[in-house]
């Protein structure tokens, strides 16, 4: 989407970009059917949620355009590849559309690459037809290595790459997203997660390439109130 297109948007047109996600730890089977009604209210793409909540989104969601996405080795990344596997088999199997992963961080900044590769492949495998999102921690990686994991993801068959998981640090920044969009090329997604709050920092998430928003502020954002 160019510059200028992205100028002209209105609040409400951000709505299919947005993935409505509730992910803190604390969060209640009620809470989660809240998001699923504001994500069907207002058009947002999909609704993110953690593994456990997947069977209450899928049946909340049914009828709907929305999709369900599962977070997988959430939020560290540092849980073995067989872990990773059985979460996305395990949400993909009781509906899960899209399926969200956080890389082996610790491995991509020992500079192992075919570790990191070998753990998304193996994630890729077990998501079957559903998407698969590759998350980076921007926050915790070089430019260097962002570059190199999203070639990774890239090659092992990824759909998206995105940012951050919002429990790194700090989150998605605007010369990250550009970054990202850069490496991938212009077929891949890329996803800006974690702080975008306002509709000003998503629809600068939006020029600077990206293709799909995380945000727990959705409603607020489409409704011009953030």
């Amino acid at each position: 989407m160019s510059e200028t297109a992205t100028k002209r948007m209105r609040p409400a047109e951000l709505a299919p970009l947005i993935d409505h996600t509730i992910l803190k730890p604390e969060a209640t089977e009620a809470q989660a059917r809240r998001v699923c009604e504001e994500a069907i209210a207002h058009g947002f793409f999909a609704v993110c949620v953690n593994p456990l909540f997947v069977p209450v989104v899928v049946s909340a969601l049914a009828g709907s355009s929305v999709a369900t996405c599962s977070v997988v080795g959430f939020p560290l990344g540092a849980s073995p590849s067989s872990g990773k596997v059985f979460e996305a088999a395990w949400a993909v199997n009781h509906g899960a559309g899209e399926i969200d992963m956080v890389i082996q961080i610790g491995a991509m900044k020992a500079g192992a690459h075919d570790v990191v590769a070998a753990d998304i492949a193996a994630v890729r495998r077990a998501c079957g037809k559903a998407l698969l999102k590759v998350i980076l921690e921007t926050c915790l990686l070089t430019d260097t290595e962002k570059r190199a994991v999203c070639r990774i993801a890239r090659d092992e068959g990824a759909d998206f790459v995105k940012t951050s998981t919002g429990f790194g640090g700090a989150g998605a920044t605007i010369a990250d997203v550009a970054l990202m969009r850069a490496a991938v090329g212009a077929e891949m997604g890329v996803k800006a997660s974690g702080g975008v709050r306002d509709v000003a920092t998503a629809i600068a998430m939006v020029q600077a390439g990206a293709s799909r928003i995380g945000t727990s502020n959705g409603v607020a954002i489409v409704t011009g109130g953030a």
